[in-house]
């Protein structure tokens, strides 16, 4: 089986991570979102909420499983057997930095990264951007699926 793994903290999901998982959904068997924990990150939407939106918007597709992970990357692929690791490239700083990680990924575990370019219409959307939006007040809506909502306790 062609399993790959596109991980991030998703906080929240974005039209940019939705654009990322439906492109790649023809090139593999099985597309595992990995929610990311950090414990020295502060996040405004438990691990919880974050995996609910991705089941939500992908509750039709068999394709799609959600999985939270802590540690390495590279770790979490191997304990399920993935083979690539997604990730989406909104701008040369991303490039630059991910290149990097992808570098050192493939030399840890000798595990690829599939880079694939946002498209122009999502690719100025953030994660902390939608963050940013929402504590401040704003309309986010535009930026996420509409399974993200905010709700009063965010959690």
């Amino acid at each position: 089986m062609h399993r790959a793994v596109f991980p991030g903290s998703f906080d929240p999901l974005t039209l940019g991570h939705q654009d990322i998982i439906n492109r790649a959904l023809p090139y593999f068997e099985e597309i595992v979102i990995a929610v990311g924990t950090n414990i020295d990150k502060e996040y405004m939407f438990s691990v919880e909420k974050r995996m609910s939106f991705i089941k939500k918007s992908y509750k039709d597709c068999n394709k799609v499983v959600v999985k939270a992970f802590q540690g390495m990357t590279v770790d979490f692929c191997k304990s399920i057997k993935a083979s690539i690791i997604i990730r989406g490239l909104r701008n040369p700083a991303d490039f630059e930095f991910e290149k990097s990680v992808a570098q050192i990924n493939r030399k840890l575990s000798g595990i690829d990264t599939l880079f694939l370019l946002t498209d122009l219409s999502t690719s100025f959307i953030s994660s902390s951007m939608v963050r940013d939006i929402i504590l401040n007040g704003g309309d986010y809506t535009l930026l996420v699926p509409n399974v993200v909502r905010v709700s009063e306790s965010n959690g």
